[in-house]
């Protein structure tokens, strides 16, 4: 799982009774970042910075929050979290946090005029442990759903691949619009991306790998994560869908690029599979 790299912490906020929360990714000093969107309706603050043209090379933390677009509002407290450590790029002015946030729409599950908030943020950063990660029904995953209709639950998964002393792991929230591939092909019949039952999905998540990659090799490692979600979602990326995956390398171990982005595949793929919670796959619409 994603905290088997050395560093890495991950926290979560969960709010059951409204199905919402939010995730905390804190990254230990170093750590050099990028990020790909591919899907059509993404809901993110800060992305752009970790375009691989642009000079930013750090990352601090990243938050994967609920709440659609008002769910980034958790990256505020994030970045309160971060300055009070002294976490930041530096500047005359003192650090400034780079802290990068992506959201899932879950706002027609539980209650959706709760939304993760600037406390939450900060109080997942304050949680985030090296611990083994809950998975399932909790912190940005509490209110996922999978399908056209939204009647299958998503969730919060993690795997990892390790090579010698080398290891790449996922971490995603699966909110598709697509179902299992495993399942077989999708019944693309029921899919009306402007119909009310198709409002919005997304599958977000990150890559973390010791490697020492620069910013466009994380890029391409990026790109390897959403082949992975290629692999284990049908359909993915859709208009419907706001996939994006950032990747991130704490730079420790060295691997040819090429390896990376080969178990970024793998590792987003069984991270999919393993998002939804055991014994409870299918629910009523709420």
């Amino acid at each position: 799982m994603i905290t088997e790299v050395d560093g890495v912490r991950v926290g979560h906020v969960t709010h059951a009774d409204a199905q919402t929360g939010v995730t905390a990714v804190l990254f230990p000093s170093g750590t050099v970042a990028s990020a790909e969107v591919r899907g059509g309706a993404p809901a993110t603050r800060e992305v752009a910075l970790l375009d691989p043209v642009r000079r930013m090379q750090r990352l601090d933390a990243l938050m994967l929050c609920g709440g659609s677009a008002f769910g980034l509002a958790a990256a505020d407290g994030a970045m309160r979290w971060c300055e009070e450590r002294g976490l930041g790029h530096p500047t005359s002015a003192g650090p400034v946090p780079i802290v990068v946030a992506l959201s899932i729409f879950d706002l027609p599950v539980g209650d959706g005029s709760v939304r993760p908030t600037a406390e939450d943020g900060y109080l997942a950063c304050e949680m985030a442990s090296a611990d083994p990660v809950q998975t399932g029904a909790v912190g940005a995953g509490t209110g996922a759903r999978m399908g056209f209709d939204r009647t299958r639950r998503g969730g919060v998964g993690t795997a990892g691949e390790r090579i010698d002393g080398l290891v790449v792991a996922a971490l995603v929230v699966v909110n598709a619009a697509g179902l299992p591939a495993a399942e077989g092909p999708a019944d693309l019949a029921g899919f009306d991306p402007d119909g009310v039952l198709t409002e919005g999905n997304t599958t977000i998540g990150v890559i973390v790998t010791n490697a020492r990659l620069t910013k466009p090799h994380c890029f391409l490692v990026a790109q390897g994560a959403h082949d992975g979600l290629a692999r284990a979602i049908d359909p993915p990326h859709t208009t419907v869908d706001g996939d994006v995956f950032v990747a991130a390398a704490t730079g420790t171990v060295g691997a040819p690029v090429d390896l990376v982005r080969a178990l970024a595949v793998r590792a987003t793929a069984a991270a999919v599979v393993a998002a939804p919670p055991d014994g409870d796959p299918v629910i009523g619409r709420q």
